[in-house]
């Protein structure tokens, strides 16, 4: 049994995306890999804040049905490069339980381990749904900064948080408050300012409407520089912070709009991220793009939790989309192009290879950090979350045979030459180092 100390797998809980059953051989032995991230190893593996990506990548594997030999394989290739945890101390353990004392830990990296010693005795007391109720979503000052803490660091505390839930890991899921306690909360004032000035009721506007007045405003599309260290917070914040939320704010959600919304922040999460493409260069994902895609397949799991308030799903998604069109803008809001997806012709047409099955097969074997198949994973979740609005709203605009290209495209262009993505898509001098390459589309 699962437990905020113990991880145990289950084949019964495989996520959200159904390919290959799992047995229990594998869950076995990705349990025992996890347990060993876990005790072993900081969420980040320099003092830079680049993150710890093994879990995410095993599971993903592993809801795919990878089997254990890739599994393995897949961990040895990304465990030599991390950081061991730091010793815990009881004291500051104790210390933490004190309200007036947890801030002063908060936003440092040496405390990793003290929080996640926290947060399983937290859960330990009254569980982890009451944990996260308490301590996320009852609103306050403390709560609410924790759960701006999650759309932090690019997103990574709540794609955490997300597979803890949807893997059924408490285990994973204190690792996720953790992560969120020492990350910086400069990104909280956007998201709240964004909240209180909500224009509920008086604004229909879709999230691929927002996106083009974005891009018409040039004060806002040109606000982040390319040599800021942080685009979001050091452009976007600082030289047009007035225009982003006056923007961003006009997204609404009603409580009975929950699934549709849903529907519309994933779907469009994929539409900029697979239509920033720079031809005739060739095919490659935006790296930063990428994440609000990777984090946008948990929100039907999010939506399913019956100890979770509606009021709370609403608060959870409109935080992701206000961090999706701010991600939109810090890249210089580069023209999306759904011509590059629609006359896309696959690299590899042999039968299977580029069907889902066999992309995510190619997948199992891709030696990367795991971004590659989380990204294929979310986009074919897009897909099935998509099928039923498809034709019926004015959002939709990835739709038919243009997702099964959007898989391919993810797995070729990272099989391709090259670095595997593109690191601010908007910008002329992030393509600098890709070639140029003839495609269909510009025959």
């Amino acid at each position: 049994m699962a437990t905020p100390n113990k991880i145990h797998l289950s084949i019964n809980d495989t996520g959200v995306v159904h390919n290959k059953p799992q047995n229990e051989e594998t869950a076995a032995r990705t349990s025992e890999l996890l347990q060993e991230n876990h005790d072993k190893h900081h969420i980040f593996f320099n003092q830079d804040g680049f993150h710890n990506h093994i879990a995410h990548h095993l599971l993903t594997l592993y809801g795919l049905g990878a089997p254990t030999s890739v599994i393995e394989k897949q961990y040895k290739h990304n465990v030599d490069y991390q950081r061991p945890n730091m010793p815990v101390e009881d004291s500051i353990v104790e210390d933490m339980s004190n309200p007036e004392h947890f801030q002063k830990y908060l936003g440092k990296e040496k405390y990793y381990r003290d929080f996640l010693i926290f947060w399983q005795n937290e859960m330990e007391k009254s569980g982890w749904e009451d944990v996260l109720n308490k301590n996320l979503f009852e609103g306050g000052e403390r709560a609410n900064d924790l759960l701006t803490r999650m759309y932090a660091g690019f997103l990574h505390p709540l794609i955490h948080l997300g597979f803890g839930i949807e893997f059924k890991q408490p285990a994973i899921i204190a690792e996720a408050l953790a992560q969120a306690c020492i990350h910086d909360s400069w990104i909280s004032p956007y998201l709240l300012k964004c909240e209180a000035a909500s224009t509920s009721g008086t604004s229909d506007k879709i999230l691929p409407q927002l996106i083009d007045e974005i891009r018409s405003n040039s004060k806002l599309s040109n606000a982040a520089h390319w040599e800021d260290g942080n685009k979001i917070r050091d452009g976007i914040l600082k030289r047009a912070p007035d225009e982003m939320i006056s923007i961003a704010r006009q997204w609404n959600v009603s409580e009975d709009q929950i699934g549709a919304k849903t529907a519309e922040m994933i779907s469009t999460a994929v539409y900029f991220t697979s239509a920033a493409q720079k031809p005739p260069k060739q095919v490659k994902f935006d790296f930063y793009y990428m994440h609000c895609v990777n984090a946008s397949i948990f929100f039907p799991t999010f939506n399913a939790q019956t100890w979770l308030s509606a009021a709370s799903k609403v608060r959870l998604l409109k935080f992701k989309a206000y961090i999706d069109l701010a991600m939109y803008a810090s890249r210089h809001s580069p023209p999306l192009l759904l011509e590059e997806i629609a006359l896309y012709t696959p690299k590899k047409l042999e039968k299977g290879d580029a069907e889902w099955p066999g992309l995510f097969q190619r997948l199992f074997e891709y030696p990367d950090d795991g971004h590659a198949v989380k990204l294929a994973r979310a986009v074919r979740n897009a897909q099935s979350v998509s099928e039923e609005y498809e034709g019926k709203v004015e959002w939709d605009r990835v739709k038919g045979f243009m997702w099964e290209k959007i898989g391919n495209m993810v797995v070729d262009s990272v099989e391709d030459t090259g670095n595997n993505w593109v690191r601010s898509a908007g910008f002329e001098e992030a393509w600098t180092d890709f070639e140029d390459r003839p495609r269909e589309a510009h025959l």
